[in-house]
């Protein structure tokens, strides 16, 4: 394959620090350079010719500037639900192909009911939920108690703590509250799932779309099934949780949960890599929760980077899969 000359679109942290206000979390699905710099080395090693374009309108000027021959985007965006699909939408009106998803399916799948109603609609199974936007409605929700409360558009597990599982309607009301007035958007509350929880890495497109691996998270200091896989247990990890790549479970069970995964995926046309996250509900049946289509990349402690990595797969060959699956969309 002849070297390609690839742009990489980000987000820093550091970029959006001191700009605006909101909760301490809200910068959470940001990347730092060290990743940037990870994924150039592996580009560099394969051949290619890496350079930054960074986001927002620094990246408009760059590639206004210079075309490349493919974009390498993990771009998160500013601002809207849409954020996402700001770079990507821009890539498609400029005709350059990029990787990972593209905007309908990175605007979607930030919506988590939107993506549930997709999924749902395709026969995956997900836990019953409701959007919410008046705290009020609390009691009138019909949903079984024990529930989990999320903001409906962010990723990176904003807005969730090991609080936000909820087992009576008062206390529900006043967490809906906090949520909508700290994120300044609707709620998503879904029954919660008590059984072994569960992220799937995805690598491909389409019928092209292949399992890198399971990894299961089991709590060292909660019992499973109180437990919530929350930003504190998340910046955390090495003290809260144990990852386990392969799980130690029935063979059947993670059949069922790797095509779940496959199912959700390719119901929402996602493109390249991804994440699908599951949890086990009642019947032993698991549950399609979220899917992020623009997994963190950090060579470290990613978790599909981490996966990968327990299933014998080099950060180097992840980054590789997902250029080579792009290549070969867009016939380069």
């Amino acid at each position: 394959m002849r070297s390609l000359d690839i742009g990489i679109t980000y987000d820093l942290r550091a970029e959006y620090e001191g700009f605006g206000s909101g909760p301490e979390d809200r910068l959470e699905e940001y990347d730092s350079e060290s990743t940037v710099q990870a994924i150039s080395k592996v580009l560099e090693k394969l051949g290619h010719r890496p350079r930054p374009l960074g986001g927002g309108r620094t990246f408009l000027t760059r590639v206004l500037k210079q075309k490349p021959d493919l974009v390498f985007n993990f771009a998160e965006g500013f601002g809207t639900r849409s954020r996402e699909a700001h770079v990507p939408a821009t890539l498609e009106l400029l005709n350059i192909p990029f990787t990972h998803s593209d905007p309908l399916t990175l605007a979607v799948s930030l919506d988590k009911a939107m993506t549930k109603r997709i999924v749902g609609a395709c026969g995956v199974p997900t836990p019953a939920y409701a959007v919410v936007s008046d705290p009020a409605s609390a009691e009138r929700l019909p949903l079984q108690l024990p529930v989990i409360a999320k903001p409906l558009n962010e990723g990176s597990s904003m807005g969730i703590r090991k609080s936000s599982r909820i087992t009576d309607r008062t206390a529900l009301a006043e967490h809906l509250t906090r949520l909508i007035k700290d994120y300044q958007q609707p709620v998503l509350v879904e029954e919660f799932c008590s059984g072994p929880e569960f992220t799937v890495g995805i690598l491909g497109t389409g019928a092209d779309a292949r399992v890198v691996g399971v990894m299961e998270i089991l709590p060292r200091n909660s019992p499973l099934e109180t437990f919530v896989y929350s930003l504190e247990v998340k910046r955390n990890w090495e003290e809260e949780v144990r990852y386990d790549v392969p799980p130690q479970q029935p063979t059947e069970l993670l059949r069922r949960v790797e095509q779940v995964a496959l199912d959700a995926y390719r119901a929402l046309d996602c493109r390249d890599i991804g994440r699908v996250d599951l949890r086990v509900g009642a019947g032993n049946e698991p549950m399609f929760l979220e899917v992020n289509p623009l997994p963190g990349l950090d060579p470290v402690k990613s978790d599909i980077v981490i996966l990968a990595r327990g299933m014998g797969v080099s950060y180097e060959a992840l980054i590789e899969g997902v250029v080579n699956s792009a290549r070969a969309r867009y016939r380069l």
